[in-house]
């Protein structure tokens, strides 16, 4: 009788180790149907390579400040690391949708491992068509049919109560006096059109912040206030509001810290982004004080976070 052989798979948008791989990231991700939502893959194919060729260096720039590479790809490494270490059932792998590990290779590997159950969890704790459904998608097209009914994937997680946990005890950590602060949630944003279209993102987004806000009242600690921003617009149409700049200027000499609630692992959005470059908006709107948070990454709490989420 064959052993069953359980696989773990953690699925990430990826991040940059180089320019080319930047390179790579942009036109993989601009030339997803999910992104952009172009019918025509011709048309959908020269809107992403004009896309690449005039956001490129400027992209790389941003890199250069955090040191030529994304943080997303070695504390992956880590996470996948400590799953295989503590989750005895299941072999831990990773695939990424913009830059490698690729599905199709690791599905390979994962083959010659002789693995024949799959749990698929994205590390999106919302669903939205742009992060979960597309990740889905990818790794399911590169399967053989035989697997038939042995996957299945984690839609959502984010009212998972040891997840919850782990942000709590991130965010309380940072601050000696919660009274003093506003905790700005900063999601990533997305275009209304595709909310519009039906995608749940922005309602679980503000479910995830209630469930969050209680917690905190639970456990006695009170933020001066407790908001929800969207950050990382870009292109003319109109995205999810208020914009992180936007809640940024209700806060003038007081003191603000943020969670990167829509992120699990830091990345250039979170040590960029949010680390660098908003915090110099911050520093010129008058905000007296700037914490950033980080993502759950490879904490044992997370990774005892994960076993309860794939286990219900």
């Amino acid at each position: 009788m064959q052993e069953n052989k359980k696989a773990l798979v953690l699925l990430n948008m990826g991040g940059a180790r180089n320019k080319a791989e930047l390179k790579m990231f942009l036109t993989n991700m601009f030339n997803d149907k999910n992104i952009l939502t172009i019918k025509n893959p011709l048309i959908r194919k020269m809107i992403a390579y004009f896309i690449v060729t005039k956001r490129l260096d400027s992209a790389w720039e941003n890199y250069e400040h955090i040191g030529n590479a994304s943080p997303i790809n070695p504390l992956t490494e880590k996470l996948v690391e400590k799953c295989n270490e503590k989750i005895e059932e299941f072999k831990t792998y990773q695939v990424m949708r913009y830059t490698p590990p690729f599905a199709q290779d690791v599905i390979k590997q994962m083959l010659d491992d002789g693995i024949n159950e799959i749990v698929l969890l994205p590390l999106y704790p919302q669903y939205s068509t742009t992060t979960t459904k597309s990740s889905v998608e990818d790794f399911i097209d590169y399967l053989p049919y035989t697997f038939g009914k042995n996957i299945r994937y984690i839609e959502t997680f984010y009212k998972n109560d040891k997840f919850n946990e782990c942000i709590i005890n991130e965010i309380i950590s940072n601050v000696e006096n919660a009274s003093e602060y506003n905790l700005i949630f900063s999601a990533h944003g997305l275009p209304q059109k595709i909310v519009d279209a039906g995608d749940p993102y922005e309602i679980q987004m503000n479910e995830h912040v209630k469930i969050l806000s209680e917690k905190l009242k639970e456990k006695n600690i009170n933020f001066k206030s407790i908001n929800l921003a969207y950050q990382s617009k870009v292109g003319p149409l109109k995205w999810l509001d208020p914009s992180l700049e936007e809640m940024l200027k209700n806060f003038k000499e007081q003191k603000v810290i943020i969670y990167p609630i829509a992120f699990i692992v830091d990345n250039s959005e979170t040590d960029f982004e949010l680390d660098i470059e908003y915090r110099e908006i911050a520093h010129e709107m008058g905000i007296n004080e700037y914490k950033v948070c980080r993502c759950v990454n490879d904490s044992d709490a997370f990774v005892e976070a994960i076993k309860d989420i794939i286990k219900n």
